[in-house]
C-alpha cells in the first residue's frame, strides 16, 4: 500500500534564514532531502512551501511542489492543506519529513509508514531512541516519551519521565545531570518524524490546542488529548541530527564531503 512523503520547507528560519536553499555538496539542502525521500518506498514525494524561490528551485531539479498558505501555525496544518489539495483518501498515509534533514535514512521513512499499516488502531506513528546519558534525561530540549507494550504512547514530555522516585530520591532537582540511570527501566528520546493517516490530519486542524500542548510546547500532545493513538517505535537505524544552526550546516557539509571523497 503506497504512501506519500510531504516535505514542509519554509524560507523564514529564525536561526538560519533560507536554509532549505543552503548549498550542501553542490546541491540545495532541500534537494538532498528529496533524494533521501525518493530512496524510500514512497509512491510520491511532495515539497510543501509558501515561498516562490523555494518552489522555483525545487521544480528546477524536478520535484513536485504544492504551494501552501503562509499563515499556518504548524507543520501539521501545512500537511493537511497538501492532503486536501491532492485529494488523498482518509486512510492514505502521509509521512512528514522536515526540509532540514538532508541525511535522514530512508529506512526511517519506511518504518513509520509501515507501522501505520501494521497498527491500524494508530492514527499517527513516530520514532524514538534509547537514552543512555542522564544529561539528556534532564535536558528540557530533549523530548522524552513513555509508551506501552504495544508501542502506543502514554505521554511526551520535556521533563524526566518516568520519574525514578526511589533511585533519584525526592530531593533530586529536575536540572541534575550528575546522577546514574536506573537499571530497571528504559528512557527514550522522541525523534521528530511522523506518519499520519489523512483522516487524523483533517481532525487535527479542527482541534483547539490542548492545555498540555501549551504547557510543554509539544504539538503531538494535542492528538493524545483528543484520543488519537500514537504508535512509537525504536528507530531501526541511528538518525543523524538535522540542520538548525550554521554549525549544523558545517557539520553536514563536512560529512558529505568525506563521504564523497571516500566514494571517489
Amino acid at each position: 500500500m503506497s504512501f506519500t512523503v510531504v516535505i514542509p520547507a519554509r524560507y523564514a528560519s529564525t536561526r538560519l534564514p533560507g536554509k532549505p536553499l543552503a548549498d550542501v555538496a553542490g546541491k540545495p539542502m532541500i534537494q538532498h532531502v528529496c533524494d533521501r525521500a525518493g530512496e524510500s518506498r514512497a509512491g510520491r514525494v511532495v515539497v510543501a512551501t509558501d515561498n516562490e524561490r523555494i518552489r522555483s528551485v525545487c521544480e528546477g531539479f524536478g520535484a513536485e511542489v504544492v504551494m501552501t498558505s503562509p499563515n499556518h501555525a504548524s507543520g501539521t496544518d501545512r500537511l493537511e492543506e497538501v492532503a486536501r489539495a491532492l485529494g488523498f483518501e482518509p486512510d492514505h498515509r502521509v509521512v512528514n519529513v522536515q526540509g532540514d534533514e538532508p541525511l535522514i535514512p530512508p529506512e526511517l521513512i519506511n518504518q513509520v509508514a509501515d507501522n501505520l499499516e501494521f497498527y491500524p488502531e494508530a492514527a499517527i506513528a513516530t520514532l524514538c531512541e534509547r537514552i543512555h546519558d542522564p544529561e539528556q534525561v534532564f535536558n528540557p530540549n530533549v523530548v522524552k516519551v513513555v509508551f506501552d507494550h504495544q508501542g502506543m504512547a502514554h505521554y511526551f514530555s520535556r521533563a524526566p519521565i518516568p520519574w525514578a522516585r526511589d533511585h533519584w530520591q525526592d530531593g533530586t532537582p529536575l536540572t541534575r545531570v550528575d546522577v546514574s540511570m536506573p537499571d530497571h527501566i528504559g528512557y527514550f528520546r522522541h525523534i521528530g518524524i511522523y506518519g499520519y493517516r489523512v483522516s487524523v490530519l483533517g481532525q487535527f486542524v479542527r482541534w483547539a490546542p490542548a492545555p498540555t500542548e501549551f504547557t510543554e510546547s509539544l504539538e503531538q500532545l494535542r492528538a493524545l488529548y483528543n484520543g488519537a493513538r500514537i504508535h512509537v517505535d525504536v528507530a531501526s537505524v541511528n538518525p543523524p541530527a538535522g540542520v538548525d544552526t550554521e554549525s549544523d550546516l558545517k557539520r553536514v557539509r563536512e560529512w558529505l564531503e568525506r563521504r564523497s571523497n571516500d566514494n571517489g
